[in-house]
């Protein structure tokens, strides 16, 4: 099938309640170009040259969301075209968005990615290093918190990726509970929550996800 066709089916299958980003990394623009004139107005970039690239030819009403991993001397290409930078991982990586989007007077959309997978090459905060982070949110004035990001394992065993999910799921429904209890403004935009590709999305669907990131089953494969 085409890409029109990939995103039609595909959207066709989603609850109002969950978004899809297509995964466009090392595709041509003409390939978000047809995903575009599909509809689909939301993209995720991993390679800060190559979003940027893409961000200054492409419509200017796409949505772009970094989603890989950022190394702090490349954040100036991200911040600049990023609607979301959804794999912040660390708070040395915080510390130079927030400074960086400082510098361009930009409030900038973050999710803090979360290490759910049980592979040690995944990135991501631990659930503890999460918690000890919330208290921080308020110093980050130019960050707009707005929840998690997760990948599951790679594995064939969809009940050992549906209980990763499930804890991301529940680690977001934790940091909304101390935002509620301590009456913090942040708690209003902080109801993200990003997990599920191209083989799990409907997993991730069922446990709670509101953001699906899929690129092989839009685009074919690499």
């Amino acid at each position: 099938m085409s890409i029109a066709q990939n995103i039609t089916e595909l959207t066709g299958k989603l609850p109002s309640t969950v978004k899809l980003v297509a995964v466009s990394k090392f595709k041509p623009l003409s390939a978000v170009q047809e995903a575009y004139a599909a509809g689909q107005r939301r993209f995720g970039e991993n390679r800060p040259q190559e979003m940027a690239a893409k961000a200054m030819s492409a419509p200017a009403d796409i949505e772009w969301h970094f989603i890989g991993h950022l190394q702090t001397n490349k954040v100036k290409l991200v911040v600049p075209y990023a609607a979301m930078i959804e794999s912040v991982d660390s708070v040395k990586l915080l510390t130079e968005i927030n400074r960086f989007a400082a510098s361009m007077g930009k409030i900038c959309d973050c999710l803090l990615e979360v290490h759910i997978a049980r592979e040690e090459t995944k990135q991501g905060f631990s659930r503890e290093e999460i918690l000890a982070l919330v208290p921080q949110f308020e110093k980050f004035s130019f960050i707009r918190f707005r929840g998690l990001m997760g990948m599951a394992s790679n594995v064939p065993d969809l009940a050992q990726v549906r209980e990763e999910f499930r804890s991301l799921k529940a680690l977001l429904d934790e940091v909304r509970a101390i935002g509620a209890r301590d009456s913090r403004l942040w708690l209003r935009g902080f109801d993200q929550l990003s997990m599920g590709m191209s083989h799990d999305w409907p997993v991730a669907v069922e446990e709670g996800a509101t953001l699906i990131r899929v690129g092989t089953a839009i685009f074919g494969a690499r």
